[in-house]
């Protein structure tokens, strides 16, 4: 009796150790969930294509290497194209139903703003791939950014003019939540830099003759340069008519169409456009020394093995996805405000977009240094010193 007692008390003992074998395991194998809402088709692709690409691709080199604190990465994804409703609605789903421990995306300003207020109710740790300064200025406990803002771009833009003695402007903006920041960001700066807009006029996102406006602009006197600042198609189409009306002042483009797809799309009129851009495009040719050179280098040819031409924006999902890995790792896991402070501490992080330096006052983290001012040369980019 007492040796069958014995057997059974072995048995249960040894069953209850494979339970918490068992439970131990499937914590440990738990995934942590990253939400993401791109605009992967529609307008906006350009941007939310490679984005997706690259966390799908980085997500399984994570993953391949063993995941973060032994948990793999599971990417939680919508489609939402530029819309923002679509947009509202997907993060209320991340959130409720797929029960994300953070969330990547917003590939354009309009879808990343629509968010905003849901996240900072919710208290969610989100880091948008967007541009516009208003993203995280003012400052918004758990919303950063990866991408260089819009008044990061005018400064780039108005200092490479006023080396040339451009000091007098024509600005062509867009509509869209992007080109309206850019345009107030632009215009607020201006004259500290030394520039004046002499005009101003906008392009809506579906014009698709922007004729009138560069007529308009064109008969404006003492205008020395013109500056576009917009994404998606717009640039592109009114870069061809500027060229068609047989304007030949020096022009300018935004970071918003820094990706081969502009050049693509806008052809021989592209040639001596000068635009603000992150070292990414322009990886082979950064000096050795460069602290940007091997992860830019590392992740152009990781993409483009799979992929084809590199552009800033799937740059901006490698920044955000490593910094968030990053985080989760000094956090010590996904609680959400433990995750939220550690981001916003990230320092000396070395992206594709720059050296990031968060803090509690600057939930992005890059500075002037960040950008790098290109021009086109036959279907390419320079680097101007």
């Amino acid at each position: 009796m007492h040796a069958e007692c014995s057997r059974g008390l072995g048995s249960a003992l040894v069953g209850l150790a494979a339970m918490v074998i068992a439970a131990s395991a499937a914590v440990a194998a738990d995934p942590i969930r990253i939400g993401s809402f791109l605009s992967v088709t529609g307008g906006a692709s350009f941007l939310g294509d490679p984005e997706l690409k690259t966390l799908e691709m980085y997500i399984d080199k994570v993953n391949a290497g063993g995941g973060v604190l032994g948990r793999t990465l599971e990417l939680v994804h919508y489609d939402v194209g530029d819309d923002v409703t679509k947009a509202r609605t997907a993060v209320k789903r991340l959130i409720t139903n797929d029960k994300v421990d953070l969330i990547i995306g917003g590939s354009s300003t309009g879808t990343t703003m629509a968010v905003v207020p849901l996240v900072e109710k919710e208290e969610i740790p989100f880091i948008s791939l967007a541009a516009a300064v208003v993203i995280i200025d003012p400052v918004k406990k758990w919303v950063f950014k990866v991408a260089h803002t819009d008044r990061m771009a005018c400064g780039a833009v108005f200092r490479d003019m006023k080396k040339r003695g451009l000091n007098d402007i024509a600005l062509l903006s867009g509509t869209d939540a992007f080109g309206q920041s850019m345009r107030t960001q632009c215009l607020d700066l201006a004259g500290s830099l030394g520039i004046r807009v002499l005009g101003d006029e906008t392009f809506g996102p579906k014009d698709t003759d922007m004729t009138p406006q560069l007529t308009k602009l064109r008969s404006v006197a003492g205008v020395k340069a013109f500056f576009i600042a917009g994404f998606g198609q717009g640039p592109a189409i009114a870069n061809k008519n500027y060229r068609q009306l047989g304007m030949t002042l020096p022009l300018y483009q935004s970071h918003g169409v820094a990706s081969k797809s502009f050049i693509e799309l806008a052809g021989e009129s592209a040639e001596g456009v000068r635009l603000p851009a992150a070292a990414l495009l322009v990886a082979e040719k950064l000096r050795a020394n460069d602290p940007q050179k091997p992860v830019v280098t590392a992740y152009k040819t990781a993409y483009e093995s799979k992929f084809g031409p590199v552009s800033t924006f799937g740059g901006h999902s490698h920044d955000a996805l490593l910094i968030a890995v990053d985080a989760i790792k000094r956090a010590g896991g996904v609680d959400k405000p433990k995750l939220r402070d550690a981001i916003e501490k990230t320092s000396g992080f070395v992206g594709t977009a720059g050296i990031v330096r968060m803090s509690a006052a600057d939930h992005m983290g890059l500075d002037a240094s960040a950008f790098r001012m290109l021009e086109i040369r036959n279907g390419d980019w320079v680097v101007i010193e």
